[in-house]
């Protein structure tokens, strides 16, 4: 491996820092979900990693903030289109690290890093001053009376460090890298550490597009101390954050000691209500991607189904049906549906939550599954004869496992049921009724509801609701995010 090139398989992987490859001391292996095997080595940080990676973001963003938005979008745009070029490198390594299958790899993840920044090639363009009417002023001790003027425009926050989740490894980078670059920021990022090759690998369409140095740099590492030392720097002006409720905390205490600015996406624990008019042809297939997509992994999945008892036979005989027939094995076959989850760990945590649940009382109606003989397997569940006041019900699972519990009253309860969670960050109403459902929908505390679908809109801005998160990002919210208001006034 040279110190230009990224690795392309076994061997210590270098952090791409101020344009270059630079070796880490050490490297750690990356897992297959599906196979258990080694696939490369991850570079293993230390603190001198991330100070130069922090020094060369810090160096470089003046030079950047003063670039013209034409050039900034520009530069988007070339990456993107680099991107749908390399797919046939990206694509492998993403589906290996990820464990995702093959149609999620090749159709849902790397299509949308290539949109992401071409939406905010055009978000480089959109106006960040917004001129203020002008107000006359009466004279006072500090200054003369008159008309006065004043924009509202949006600066660059400065250095931002993003630390990104597992699932979604390079889309949720390019989440935030798209946004932060075009509103004139350098980035420093962390990825997850069970699958960051993919966005090591994104290093290298910067240098082909002929990015400034310094502007994206890379650090990876296996335990939190990668992250830690990001965080607590002085020189990172913010953290943009996906990941677990307790992790966000955790960084929110650290990022208070020097104010930095923060935008979180954190657990989730989606409330599906199904009343009682509700088309379940609609209901059923959205509350079953929570198994057919990504095995789960998702923190807006529709997990915590709370359905009218007129409906709740119905409903839990039609949801079984769906997740008996998803085929779960090997993620490179164009059929499965199910693959694996990301980690051994992380196996062991779903099942000791189902476990849990069956060992209380729970019934599960998925069918039982004969699951490979390697790779981090795990069999849909759909349970029943859970209480709200369970773990299962109250926690993020982040598996394939769903849970139903009818409710006998109106729309009331069906509210108060869905707002018991901590958690508020995507919720959903399947009615006929769209009125009903709209109105329902005001009085959840969440930050995201969808009304009879899953599917989503790309503008609309992203976030939640008590422990799911802080700020908000997605189409023009996310040059929002990564930018500060300054005000500025003058005398006519």
């Amino acid at each position: 491996m040279t110190a230009q090139q990224p690795a392309t398989g076994p061997g210590p992987r270098s952090n791409f820092i101020d344009g270059e490859w630079r070796p880490a001391p050490a490297g750690y292996p990356v897992v297959n979900p599906a196979t258990e095997e080694a696939i490369a080595l991850a570079p293993e940080s230390g603190a001198q990693d991330v100070a130069e990676a922090i020094a060369a973001a810090r160096a470089a963003q003046p030079g950047w903030a003063a670039t013209r938005p034409a050039d900034r979008a520009e530069l988007l745009d070339r990456i993107a289109d680099l991107v749908v070029k390399h797919a046939d490198e990206f694509v492998p390594e993403l589906q290996a690290e990820t464990g995702a299958t093959i149609r999620v790899a090749s159709t849902m993840q790397l299509p949308v890093v290539a949109d992401r920044f071409r939406r905010y090639a055009r978000g480089a363009l959109e106006p960040h001053e917004l001129p203020l009417a002008p107000q006359p002023v009466t004279a006072t001790p500090l200054a003369a009376g008159g008309l006065t003027n004043a924009v509202a425009a949006r600066r660059p926050v400065g250095v931002v460090g993003c630390i990104t989740s597992y699932n979604f490894p390079i889309v949720n980078l390019a989440g935030k890298l798209a946004p932060a670059l075009a509103m004139g920021n350098t980035v420093v990022a962390k990825p997850a550490p069970q699958d960051p090759l993919a966005c090591l690998r994104l290093g290298e369409i910067f240098r082909e597009a002929g990015a400034p140095p310094g502007i994206f740099n890379v650090v990876t590492g296996s335990g939190p101390e990668t992250g830690e030392a990001l965080v607590a720097s002085p020189d990172v002006d913010m953290v943009s954050f996906t990941g677990s409720t307790a992790v966000g905390q955790a960084i929110a205490s650290a990022a208070g000691g020097t104010m930095k600015r923060l935008l979180m996406e954190l657990g989730g624990k989606g409330a599906a209500i199904v009343l009682d008019d509700a088309d379940l042809a609609k209901a059923i297939p959205a509350i079953g991607s929570t198994w057919a997509f990504h095995s789960g992994q998702i923190c807006t999945a529709p997990t915590r189904v709370l359905v009218h008892r007129s409906r709740y036979e119905e409903l839990v005989a039609g949801l079984a049906k769906f997740a008996d027939r998803l085929p779960l094995g090997d993620p490179l076959d164009p059929s499965t549906v199910i693959g694996p989850v990301i980690s051994e760990t992380h196996r062991a945590r779903v099942r000791g939550y189902v476990d849990e649940a069956l060992a209380a009382g729970a019934v599960d109606h998925a069918r039982p599954r004969e699951l490979p003989s390697r790779g981090w397997f795990v069999a849909p569940s759909l349970l029943t004869g859970v209480t709200p006041e369970s773990r299962i019900v109250r926690e993020e699972v982040f598996g394939p496992v769903v849970v139903v519990l009818p409710f006998d009253g109106g729309d009331d309860e069906a509210v108060a049921l869905a707002n018991q969670s901590d958690f508020g960050l995507y919720d959903y109403v399947f009615s006929a009724d769209a009125g009903r459902a709209y109105a329902l929908a005001g009085r959840l505390r969440t930050g995201n509801v969808g009304i009879n679908t899953v599917g989503r809109h790309p503008e609309t801005p992203f976030g939640g609701f008590k422990q799911s998160g802080i700020g908000r990002d997605g189409g023009s919210y996310g040059l929002h995010a990564y930018s500060e208001l300054q005000s500025v006034v003058w005398p006519s």
